[in-house]
Formats: structure tokens, C-alpha cells, sequence
């Protein structure tokens, strides 16, 4: 027997012989069935369902699971319920692996998950201005240690920056290769994270000369948009509703939560800052910070900044739909919080005020 023969007759036997999973047919003997078919919760809520037998099979074993977590594994019964105490919110994957008759089926169903308050509605008042480079497409704006960084975005213009926030003057610059468009930072252990938008790849700079140090991958996330930190980890958004949390040694994304209202799940989070426990993000093109729960991703409160762009004096010079509200900035040693946006000629120190 030549070798080609034994080798399809190996595949063969393979074939027939292999443990009996049930995963690559296209239907399933079981169906995961919600309670009056409800795919949309808010916390606090309990997930009603059970594993409908189509063909009347024997059910040796049901493992449950939610969020990619083992529940529980059901043998006397095929109901569930699944309470919503402590989740995250989002898009969420609730699936069984069901055993039958030495068979294995895998079902699943995506739910939607919400917040079950409304976020709170904030505006603001102007404490103070102070002079920004209005040749500044900003997309990353943080304080370290009292002093301003900003990093700039488009091709063959993008830039890592470090200010006097009095004058305005800009104190260390360096260009990014022409290849790359530059978009949010941050600061952690006197290094400087960069991320470019469609590249793939973040940045690593030395704090203090500006110096690049090394490169990230993105792993899976899309593109790159803002970047922040709590002092431990990485928080990184991508246009999409995933807010990416990245470990702070080897950058690697290690989970992520998404952004939801208690009616519905939101996207385009630019600018990132880490302001007090919570994650206040720019949401881009439009005149708002949304302030998120870092834990399960709920949009917990919304300040509007509308008027504020009409206070530059190069308004009548600005497009206004790309030279929009991007850049928060947050000094924890004076708590003082400050916004501006693309080619802005003026930072603003802002309060913030329940509505």
C-alpha cells in the first residue's frame, strides 16, 4: 500500500471513529430557550430559560455557562435561571454544553445586559482658559505629576508633546513617522504609551527624553483610539464598544467591558481619562464626556459640553465635524479637570455640575 492510500485511509478511520461530537452538524438535537424569548436584561434581573430536547434524546449532563464562567451543571433538571446581580454589560454569550448519549452539543444565545439606572445628566461652568496650540489635532491630553502631556493625530503631522499649561508653550515635541497617525497616551512608571490609529501598534517612550523604548501589538482589538490608566492597568478604546483592559507589564489585552445605558449599547469612545475611579470619555463627534464604570462598563453619567466650542476664537477657522470636543485632562493633585478638542486655540478648566 503506497503512502497516500494509508494516509486516506487513516483520515478515514479518523473520521468515523472520532469521539461523537456534535458541534460541525448543522442542527442541534437541543435548543437554549429563554423565558417568552427575552434576550434584553438589566442588572438585577434574573436570565429565565431552560434546554429544549427537539429529538427526545437521553440527557446524561448540561454545563452552564455565562460570559465564557462555568455556572453549574444540570442532571435532574432542564431549566436554569441565571441572576444578574454582578455582571458586565454588553453583548454576552449565554451557552450550554449538553451530553447525550455520548454525544456533546454546544448551543448558545446572545443576550443583551444594560444598566438598570439612567445615567445622570451633568453640564459644566468655566473656571478658567488658558492658550493651546491651535496647529494641535489632539488626541490624547493627561497630566503626570503636574505636568501636561498631548499627543497629536493625522498623517505626515502627528506628535508627542510636552506643555506649559499657563502659556501654552510647547516645552519637548517630537514628529511620529509619517506612517503613523497618532492617537490617545497615557502615563504609568515614567513611561509613555502611544497608541496610532489604523497601524496596529502602540508606542512606548521614555517620560523624561522622549526617547522610543519599544512597540505593542493590539492583539485583538481593531484600531487604536484613547488610552488611559488606574496605576495598575490599561484601559484602551478602539471605536468599537469594547473598552479594552491591558496588563501593565506586557500590554497584552487581557479582558474587556462594554459601554451600555440602561436602554442601549454604545460606541466611538475617543479620548480616555482615569478621573477618580471612573473612566470620562470623549465620544467622538459629538459635544459630550460619558463617565463609565470601569468594572462592568456602565455609563453611570453624561456631562454636556454644548457651547463650550463656541468660546474659541478661532471658531470661524474650525470644521465641525472634525475639529471636534477630544482631550480631557484630570490633575489629581489640585483635582481640577480641563477639556479641548481638535485644533482648538484654548484649554478649559471645567466644573462640573449635576443638572
Amino acid at each position: 500500500m503506497n503512502k497516500f492510500k494509508f494516509l486516506c485511509l487513516l483520515l478515514l478511520g479518523l473520521i468515523i471513529f472520532s469521539c461523537g461530537s456534535n458541534s460541525d452538524k448543522k442542527t442541534s438535537y437541543f435548543r437554549l430557550k429563554t423565558d417568552e424569548n427575552k434576550t434584553e436584561f438589566q442588572l438585577g434581573e434574573t436570565i429565565q430559560g431552560s434546554i429544549e430536547n427537539l429529538k427526545d434524546r437521553q440527557i446524561d449532563s448540561i454545563r452552564l455557562f455565562f460570559q465564557q464562567k462555568y455556572l453549574k451543571t444540570l442532571t435532574a433538571e432542564t431549566s436554569f435561571s441565571v441572576s444578574l446581580e454582578n455582571t458586565k454589560l454588553g453583548r454576552q454569550k449565554l451557552e450550554a454544553i449538553v451530553f447525550s448519549e455520548g454525544e456533546t452539543d454546544t448551543i448558545s444565545d446572545e443576550l443583551k445586559i444594560y444598566n438598570n439606572k439612567a445615567p445622570k445628566a451633568y453640564t459644566y461652568k468655566v473656571i478658567k482658559e488658558y492658550p493651546h496650540d491651535s496647529e494641535a489635532y489632539t488626541q490624547g491630553l493627561e497630566f503626570y505629576k503636574d505636568t501636561l502631556y498631548e499627543s497629536t493625530g493625522q498623517y505626515g503631522n502627528s506628535s508627542l508633546r510636552k506643555l506649559n499649561l499657563e502659556t501654552g508653550e510647547v516645552l519637548n515635541k517630537i514628529n511620529l513617522d509619517d506612517t503613523y497617525f497618532g492617537e490617545g497616551l497615557t502615563i504609568l512608571n515614567n513611561k509613555l504609551y502611544l497608541l496610532t490609529w489604523r497601524e496596529k501598534e502602540g508606542l512606548i517612550y521614555n517620560l523624561d527624553t522622549f526617547e522610543q523604548t519599544g512597540t505593542f501589538g493590539y492583539n485583538q482589538s481593531k484600531e487604536g483610539w484613547g488610552l488611559c490608566n488606574d496605576g495598575e492597568k490599561l484601559y484602551k478604546s478602539d471605536g468599537t464598544e469594547k473598552i479594552w483592559i491591558l496588563d501593565a507589564e506586557t500590554l497584552a489585552e487581557k479582558d474587556f467591558i462594554q459601554v451600555a445605558t440602561n436602554t442601549k449599547i454604545y460606541s466611538k469612545f475617543n479620548e480616555l481619562e482615569w478621573v477618580d475611579g471612573k473612566i470620562y470619555a470623549n465620544t467622538y463627534q459629538f459635544p459630550s464626556v460619558t463617565i463609565i464604570n470601569p468594572e462592568n462598563g456602565a455609563i453611570e453619567g453624561v456631562i454636556d459640553f454644548r457651547g463650550l466650542r463656541e468660546q474659541l476664537s478661532n471658531l470661524q477657522s474650525l470644521d465641525p465635524q472634525n475639529h471636534v470636543l477630544n482631550g480631557i485632562a484630570y490633575n489629581p493633585n489640585t483635582q481640577k479637570l480641563y477639556v479641548t478638542g481638535k485644533n482648538w486655540d484654548t484649554i478649559f478648566e471645567v466644573e462640573i455640575i449635576e443638572k
